[in-house]
């Protein structure tokens, strides 16, 4: 099911124009070396982190359509050499304050199956470790569905149990910027000290089930009991690092350090409001807010029918990265530098990516989307990492702890 009030060609117009306006020139777009490519597509590259499906629902098409707008699509991501990809099941905070937020995740979840199934042969779903394997023998790529913001499961295990049989297999703890009834998430004030006790019975329910647990967007605090109640391995799909940026969405080395004693893994979001305090700065000024503040929403959705907020919802998707000026722009090898101090602090053993492609963020100069994923392995090449430790990042300690989660 999608909204389709607006007009798809409508849509891809606007689409056009907007990508026109964030697009990097091709003449700024940074070609990798040939054992760069070389070893790209032969690692197994697994993102934690994208919105691959929210175009398609709000304004129509395919996953395979190849739309040249936004950062993702299969076609693209093919030629990024993506293996496999957790497909953000994605709920704003604008369906919970009428209490839409279920309806809306068992939408989205029916439209991802829907999407899936005419993707096949080229995407297939993956439920566990051994999915994974199946799918990249018969060179399909692999998607795990994730939501974002388990608000959708207001700590009810009969939800939780309903959506697990539907193929979901992981789902963020918190939701997303707002608290709800059993966890406090990280940009709203702290309302009950991390988890409640039915927090706990939620960590032990997904433990038992065989379901990643997500504590991006989490409070520290929540994230903290989390990992120490859980006996899997937990994962931050798309996050930074406080010490490089601090603001509340990036993670401290204390928690870090903590998450990687417990054998979890971290993702790093490729944007620079995560990554890079200049650019952020100069995004946060220029925006007069910060990234998270949500506090408009109760007013702009009272009174709205599940309908209605889809189509007020409609024109931010697919969610673009700003334009910058060059001087403020971050480089790639910034960002490959974050990667690096989470290295340096607890190995790595502990790194992946999580893009949040089409979530939002604001590229590296000279990456125009999925497709240049190979910049990454070419920058860390140049830092003079080892192939086995850029085929851990690029996907496989994500694909270890997956498999650890969900075994």
């Amino acid at each position: 099911m999608h909204f389709d009030a607006l007009n798809r060609r409508d849509f891809l117009k606007r689409a056009a124009l907007a990508a026109g306006a964030t697009a990097i020139p091709a003449t700024a777009w940074s070609a990798v070396s040939a054992r760069a490519s070389a070893l790209h597509q032969s690692a197994y590259v697994f993102d934690g982190h994208v919105h691959a499906l929210d175009r398609e629902f709000y304004h129509g098409g395919n996953i395979t359509d190849r739309v040249d707008a936004g950062q993702w699509d299969l076609p693209r991501a093919k030629e990024g050499g993506v293996d496999a990809f957790f497909l953000s099941v994605y709920v704003p905070e604008e369906y919970y304050p009428a209490r839409y937020e279920t309806k809306q995740a068992l939408r989205r979840i029916d439209h991802a199956l829907d999407q899936l199934q005419k993707a096949n042969p080229q995407l297939g779903l993956a439920m566990d470790g051994r999915d994974l394997t199946r799918l990249r023998q018969e060179k399909r790529i692999a998607a795990v569905l994730d939501i974002e913001g388990s608000y959708d499961l207001d700590g009810d295990l009969d939800i939780l149990r309903a959506l697990h049989r539907l193929g979901l297999r992981s789902a963020q703890i918190s939701a997303h910027n707002w608290n709800q009834h059993y966890a406090d998430a990280c940009c709203s004030p702290a309302q009950w000290n991390g988890l409640t006790t039915h927090g706990h019975d939620v960590v032990r329910e997904m433990n038992r089930l065989g379901m990643v647990i997500n504590v991006s967007h989490s409070a520290d605090t929540t994230m903290a009991q989390v990992i120490d109640a859980s006996e899997r391995p937990v994962i931050a799909t798309h996050h930074g690092l406080r010490q490089v940026n601090d603001i509340p969405r990036n993670m401290s080395d204390a928690l870090l350090k903590k998450l990687i004693d417990r054998g979890g893994v971290i993702g790093f979001q490729i944007g620079s409001e995560f990554a890079y305090p200049r650019e952020y700065a100069w995004l946060t000024e220029h925006r007069k807010k910060t990234f998270w503040d949500t506090t408009s929403i109760p007013e702009r959705t009272r009174g709205k029918t599940i309908y209605q907020i889809d189509e007020l919802m409609a024109p931010s998707f697919p969610m673009l990265g700003a334009e910058v000026p060059d001087e403020v722009a971050m480089h790639i090898d910034d960002w490959v530098g974050v990667v690096d101090r989470a290295i340096q602090l607890v190995g790595e053993d502990a790194v992946a990516l999580g893009s949040d492609f089409d979530g939002g963020p604001t590229l590296a100069r000279g990456m125009r989307d999925v497709r240049d994923l190979p910049m990454i392995t070419d920058a860390m090449l140049n830092r003079g990492y080892s192939e086995e430790r850029i085929r851990k990042f690029l996907g496989g300690n994500l694909r270890r702890v997956f498999s650890q989660a969900t075994a």
